[in-house]
């Protein structure tokens, strides 16, 4: 009777393990859940946060974005200045039309101050489709490709130039964000 209480024991406590290593793995927001770390170009990149992009005055949820960087940051400057790769990931919890997607990114660019994107930026919109719901955007910075577009497994291209991907991250980070828990969440703080 006591070997097979050692047995039981030494199995709820294998799986209790188990159980807390997989939790420890990901990280969830809104019924959304992420690597904690993703391997870019053979680096090891952490998930620095996660936070939900709102629309409309009802508070719609769009998408639930996570950013992947080398070393944690709770401030922007640091993430937008890096120069190693980054990644920044979306998934969309509701259909949206590229109408609308086209005219965030242009709107967001706007508020970075960076002149001269306008071919890139046309680039840029000139791969993405229209989102549907439980769709995976992915955007990776790497200094040899620039900024690689990726919708769900299929890489749509790339547009050069490290300028172009702090001014794109800029649109989470930057003092214009598209909501404020957004950016909080990017930056490491309560998803929201």
């Amino acid at each position: 009777m006591k070997r097979a209480m050692s047995v039981l024991t030494a199995v709820s406590t294998a799986a209790l393990l188990v159980l807390l290593a997989g939790s420890a793995s990901a990280k969830t927001c809104e019924d959304i859940t992420m690597p904690n770390s993703v391997t870019v170009d053979g680096v090891k990149l952490v998930l620095n946060g996660m936070g939900v992009r709102e629309a409309t005055v009802f508070n719609v949820n769009v998408y639930v974005a996570g950013l992947y960087v080398e070393a944690k940051s709770s401030s922007a400057g640091p993430i937008l200045d890096a120069e190693g790769p980054r990644q920044l990931v979306l998934r969309f919890v509701r259909d949206v039309d590229k109408a609308d997607i086209v005219e965030a990114f242009t709107e967001g660019f706007g508020h970075s101050g960076v002149a001269g994107l306008g071919p890139r930026i046309k680039q840029l919109v000139a791969m993405v489709p229209d989102a549907k719901d439980g769709a995976t955007w992915t955007f990776t910075y790497t200094k040899d490709k620039g900024v690689e577009v990726k919708i769900g497994s299929s890489v749509k291209g790339a547009v050069e130039g490290a300028d172009f991907f702090k001014a794109f991250l800029n649109i989470w980070l930057g003092s214009k964000p598209p909501n404020k828990g957004l950016k909080r969440g990017l930056l490491g703080g309560e998803c929201g």
